[in-house]
């Protein structure tokens, strides 16, 4: 899902500048047409409802249109505006544009029918001023719900684009582990990697096709402890793990450069009530040493009661493959 394509939401008084100075300027083309006479009056003052109506309609349908049905949203991003917004604000903002979009549409048929249905110059002008009145006043009383459709944009434009429909395998464990290289190596080539960037880490979404069929790989950072205890980031790559992920893949270092093996695994125990099929690997099996990969594989064995500790790519290819194969059958 890509929310990239949101347009910029405006003020109220914006809109209603734009819609009153569009009228303006068709009122004045058509006086150029006609002669000055009630009829004439009559014409110009119903264009000019009509063209305030034609551009608040469009540009209000435009904000509808944008913003997707927060309740049809994949769980993912509906976790997401839940953490990131006011979900309940959020849809009452949405809410509250089909009321502005409704009364838009309501006081400019009615005083358009009035104004058809007048005779005296003076009584259409002050019908037009009604009106002008009215419609500034609809949008007036929207004026918060517009500033936070517009807070709300900016922070959605902000989400990474993760497809929720597609086979998914999220890459965990502590950072500068050896993710990225094991990433490279299951998929027997550098992936398109997109990079979304957040106050202090990024959420890195790759690409690759095994079996025929488009795989997704998350790359998620961080130290997944209590959720609430999570920065942002974190907590985007846990909701992707839970709702995204149909394997992950934890990696595990055991040279003690960053993270000692007590850390790892706590993490991996955090990860493991996910509840998702996991797959363990241990990282730099090239450049360790026999005995530091063969003690580390043994504890990881031992306290986080896996039966296989997996040391070569290809073999975590074999297991993507096969649990693809299994969905497919």
């Amino acid at each position: 899902m890509n929310f990239q394509g949101l347009g910029k939401v405006e003020s109220a008084d914006w809109y209603i500048d734009l819609a009153f100075r569009n009228a303006t300027k068709v009122g004045r083309e058509l006086k150029g047409q006609l002669r000055a006479n009630p009829n004439s009056i009559k014409r110009v003052e119903i264009a000019k409802i009509a063209e305030i109506k034609k551009v608040l309609h469009r540009h209000i349908g435009l904000i509808l249109l944008a913003f997707p049905s927060i309740d049809s949203l994949p769980e993912f991003y509906q976790e997401l505006v839940r953490l990131t917004l006011d979900y309940a604000e959020l849809k009452k903002c949405l809410g509250a544009m089909n009321w502005v979009q409704g009364k838009i549409d309501y006081f400019s048929d009615t005083y358009s029918n009035k104004i058809k249905r007048c005779h005296e110059f003076r009584k259409m002008i002050s019908y037009s001023k009604e009106y002008y009145g009215r419609i500034a006043s609809v949008l007036k009383q929207a004026k918060k719900q517009f500033a936070y459709l517009e807070h709300a944009r900016r922070v959605m434009k902000e989400y990474p684009v993760v497809k929720t429909k597609i086979f998914t395998v999220a890459i965990a464990g502590f950072p500068n582990v050896g993710k990225t290289t094991l990433l490279s190596r299951v998929t027997g080539s550098t992936p398109e990697i997109a990079n979304y960037a957040f106050t202090t880490t990024s959420l890195n979404v790759g690409y690759a096709t095994i079996e025929n069929i488009k795989v997704q790989f998350i790359d998620t950072p961080g130290a997944l402890n209590r959720f609430e205890k999570m920065n942002y980031i974190e907590q985007q790559a846990y909701l992707a793990m839970k709702y995204c992920a149909d394997l992950i893949v934890f990696v595990f270092d055991f040279s003690d450069e960053s993270y000692d093996l007590d850390s790892q695994l706590k993490l991996f125990k955090e990860i493991h009530k996910v509840g998702k099929d996991m797959i363990v690997y241990a990282s730099k099996a090239d450049i360790l040493d026999e005995a530091t990969m063969k003690d580390g594989i043994s504890k990881v064995k031992k306290q986080a009661k896996v039966k296989i500790v997996y040391t070569d790519a290809e073999l975590i290819q074999k297991g993507i493959q096969k649990l693809i194969k299994s969905e497919n059958s």
